[in-house]
């Protein structure tokens, strides 16, 4: 990934010509007077950790993993957000970690743990390092230094239950390789957000993640059935059955803290039979609002496709939904509807060395895909007579089949109008059906007195029966503090969706940018049961300090 921006660095590009001038003329957007620095051009702090520290370190995973080269470092600093890309790219890598740590097994996490708990080193949890929020940067101000904890190695499919659908991984998987390991026996998690391509398992878990055929397959915390964690106090074994009524559910515990109660050392996962058929269409609507009637229809009434999500009139005009094609929008509001059918092959026999399943067997598939999926042709049908009825206007699978190309390329967007000279972020929020004409509103006002006239985008991402999540994309041009710029408008934003009735977040996570409206958000109740658990679990706060939990006030 590349250090400074997102994603492989080959697939970067220059924006269009019209894509420049629109920028230029309707938001004064101007090329930076600086260019960005080069790698070993980053500023870094002397490694703070001492000699025979780095060395305890070093026993318990060997030389080899620990690291502390430059390049090593500046790779482990920060997330991916704008203020963090902003702060990269201007050479400024004062929050690096004094050393990236690599574990290779639950015994080696633990060890650490108990380490770094008995010396004060703080430890950040490392995926696949994609944290819009700030969740990778440790506050050190107390402890001895910083250690990023790279789960990299703990890279394995270790299990496959075929009578169960459960597939039981290490959290280093990328998103991509697990679905490469899971095609053999017909599988597939069903789980694709925009950061699919980097993203790792253990860090879906960690932040909630939710994917964009959330629709057809439910988030990342619905797959999640069982958990190992390493906490420095000992270790978590979380997940008997599918669901359970004893007591409270300590999985659901886990689930988006964030690395700052443990470490996530093995996840066991729902899997679904991978579908025979994916095929995507647009649905034009004349208003925002007409538009979400139907998605709602759709969530409440079915039949719901796999993945579905409703551009708002600017997003569409822009053409944002087509990130690969921008600029080349239209009029009204882009729906785009995703359809799923069952498999038409069974699975084949596992790979030789792997567990096939928890009953040693390997059953049949009997071609039945997710409840209630049928062909497309007849969910495509469905569901089209619903967007019909609602006022929609189909477009065809032109395009779908456009969106589906660029799903993931929107980070690189992101990158080139950054260095063209533009603040560009996204935020998100979620709220029931109700509200969430007042929600929208709020952010859009919210970002207009903080911003001036900056571009403000929309789209509903994941739907509910009960409600929905906006995402918004917001660009502007670049102040000479383009890093305050942006926080001043983070912070109205976050009051407005607090004041709104929404939640801080559907899926981006808390992190360090979510802390504080989170807070209030829980009220004082609910931070102190998360202060009290964080002390149980971690009482020297070592874990991914400054993340998540609120501070104590004094």
């Amino acid at each position: 990934m590349l250090w400074s921006g997102w994603g492989d660095p080959a697939l970067a590009r220059e924006l269009p010509e019209q894509v420049r001038a629109l920028l230029r003329d309707f938001l004064g957007v101007r090329a930076p007077d600086v260019p960005a620095v080069g790698l070993e051009s980053v500023r870094l702090p002397p490694v703070a950790l001492p000699g025979p520290l780095l060395g305890a370190l070093a026993e318990v995973v060997g030389p080899a993993y620990v690291l502390t080269s430059h390049e090593a470092r500046v790779r482990h600093t920060r997330g991916k957000s704008t203020p963090d890309l902003l702060r990269m790219r201007a050479g400024d890598g004062s929050a690096a970690p004094d050393a990236v740590v690599l574990p290779g097994s639950h015994e080696e996490v633990a060890e650490l743990l108990r380490l770094c708990s008995a010396e004060r080193v703080a430890v950040v949890p490392f995926g696949g390092g994609t944290s819009v929020v700030g969740g990778l940067t440790a506050s050190g101000s107390g402890f001895a230094g910083v250690i990023a904890l790279d789960l990299g190695r703990l890279d394995r499919l270790r299990s496959v239950d075929l009578e169960s659908l459960v597939a039981a991984f290490e959290p280093g998987v990328r998103a991509p390789e697990a679905e490469r390991l899971l095609a053999p026996y017909g599988l597939t998690l069903g789980h694709f957000p925009q950061s699919f391509e980097y993203a790792t398992l253990g860090g879906f878990a960690a932040a909630r993640s939710s994917g964009q055929a959330s629709a057809g397959y439910g988030r990342f915390d619905d797959m999640v059935v069982g958990l190992t964690v390493a906490t420095p106090t000992g270790t978590l074994d979380l997940g008997r059955a599918p669901k359970s009524a004893a007591g409270p559910d300590l999985r659901q515990l886990m689930l988006g803290s964030e690395g700052a109660f443990g470490v996530i050392t093995s996840l066991r996962l729902r899997v679904r039979r991978a579908p025979g058929e994916r095929r995507y269409e647009g649905w034009r609507f004349g208003t925002f609002a007409e538009g979400t009637a139907a998605v709602r229809a759709l969530a409440q009434e079915g039949p719901l496709p796999a993945v579905l999500r409703l551009s708002d009139e600017t997003e569409t005009m822009i053409g944002l939904a087509k990130p690969d094609t921008i600029g080349s929008g239209g009029a009204g509001c882009l729906l785009i509807a995703g359809y799923e059918s069952p498999p038409a092959s069974t699975a084949k026999s596992p790979s030789p060395g792997l567990p096939a399943s928890a009953s040693g067997g390997v059953p049949p598939v009997d071609g039945q895909a997710a409840p209630g999926w049928g062909s497309v042709t007849a969910r495509r049908s469905g569901a089209a007579a619903v967007l019909a009825r609602m006022g929609g206007e189909p477009l065809g699978t032109e395009p779908g089949e456009a969106w589906e190309r660029g799903r993931y390329s929107a980070p690189y967007l992101r990158d080139s109008l950054l260095a063209a000279g533009a603040t560009v972020e996204t935020l998100e929020t979620a709220g029931f059906w109700a509200n969430l004409p007042r929600l929208y509103d709020a952010v859009r006002l919210a970002l207009a007195g903080a911003l001036g006239s900056p571009l403000v985008m929309c789209h509903i991402s994941h739907v509910y029966e009960s409600g929905a999540s906006l995402y918004f994309t917001v660009v502007t041009a670049q102040e000479g503090d383009p890093v305050g710029q942006w926080e001043r408008a983070k912070e109205a934003v976050n009051a407005a969706i607090v004041e709104a009735g929404g939640t801080i977040t559907h899926h981006h996570g808390v992190g360090r940018d979510h802390r504080d409206a989170y807070a209030a958000e829980l009220g004082p109740v609910g931070v102190s049961i998360l202060q009290a658990i964080k002390a149980r679990l971690d009482p020297a706060g070592i874990l991914n300090p400054g993340a998540l939990i609120p501070p104590p006030t004094t």
